[in-house]
């Protein structure tokens, strides 16, 4: 599928502010399953950009803006052609339990395991363990008895956050952690995916925060008034497969409608645009996403 993607910021401050210095995660990853062909970057007021890839491998852009401003708008254009994660046959091979799904598990409580994905496996502010996470995590299906393979419970423990939280976008804040989401049972995307990293994590199993885009233009009846977000899910690592993605807000399994921007231990990792200027406190932002869908 090929997607045109139009992400743009702006901030209106209060009284004119100065030295802006900001930096930017909003270039799409190519990787075996997208390819990002075009992509623009505008700063106003004008401002060179410097590249460079942070720790996770993460495209950055930095820019600084010193001269007195009221407004400051980051615009980002991209084209990106995406495809299916996995097959159904590679599906159907994931699902597959028995001896093979024992031997994954045994691996992922290994000390080689523990010390390849050290930084996937620890909590963070977001993600810390809790008795509330711990006890969530190991209601997901017996895999030991059952002889339930990694990738299995992953689909699982995504299904049971889907099903057992309400999305709802007034319930929370960019500040709430996987621990609080059990006295609220309703949260957003970004709260969907903390919970299951810090129950992966809670078992053993190396998982990171994804942020992108989610593309369901043509699924609201042909109309293009409904607001469109940034989105976030989780990849978590499977024995034999590698990092495979998870969406726990929606039903519809990871593939060809979503673009992955970049990924990091939680949300802190991957901001899509953060800063610090010198002047008022004052500002108001807004965020304007548009992914529409290329015909070729």
């Amino acid at each position: 599928m090929k997607l045109n993607i139009s992400h743009v910021t702006q901030y209106d401050y209060g009284t004119s502010v100065t030295d802006s210095v900001n930096e930017i995660r909003l270039t799409p990853s190519t990787n075996e399953r997208q390819s990002c062909y075009q992509q623009s970057i505008a700063i106003e007021p004008n401002a060179p950009l410097f590249s460079y890839e942070d720790f996770f491998g993460n495209r950055v852009h930095s820019f600084s803006v010193n001269g007195l401003h009221r407004k400051l708008t980051i615009r980002s254009q991209m084209t990106v052609v995406t495809k299916e994660a996995l097959t159904p046959e590679q599906q159907a091979a994931a699902l597959n339990g028995g001896g093979a799904a024992e031997v994954a598990w045994e691996w992922l409580q290994s000390e080689d395991a523990g010390n390849r994905f050290v930084e996937f496996l620890l909590p963070t502010a977001y993600t810390a363990l809790s008795p509330e996470v711990e006890t969530y995590a190991v209601g997901i299906e017996d895999r030991n008895n059952n002889g339930l393979s990694v990738y299995g419970w992953l689909l699982a423990l995504s299904q049971k956050i889907r099903t057992e939280f309400v999305y709802d976008p007034d319930a929370t804040t960019v500040e709430t952690k996987a621990s609080d989401m059990f006295e609220r049972r309703r949260g957003v995307c970004q709260d969907f995916a903390h919970l299951m990293i810090a129950c992966c994590r809670s078992q053993q199993v190396p998982a990171r925060y994804v942020s992108g885009y989610h593309f369901v233009g043509d699924l609201q009846g042909g109309t293009a008034d409904f607001e469109q977000a940034s989105h976030a899910w989780v990849e978590a690592y499977v024995p034999s497969l590698g990092w495979c993605s998870f969406d726990p807000t929606n039903e519809a399994p990871v593939g060809e409608r979503y673009v992955k921007l970049g990924h990091g231990r939680d949300y802190k990792d991957i901001v899509p645009v953060k800063g610090v200027y010198r002047g008022s406190g004052q500002q108001t932002l807004k965020v304007t996403v548009d992914v529409r869908k290329v015909e070729e």
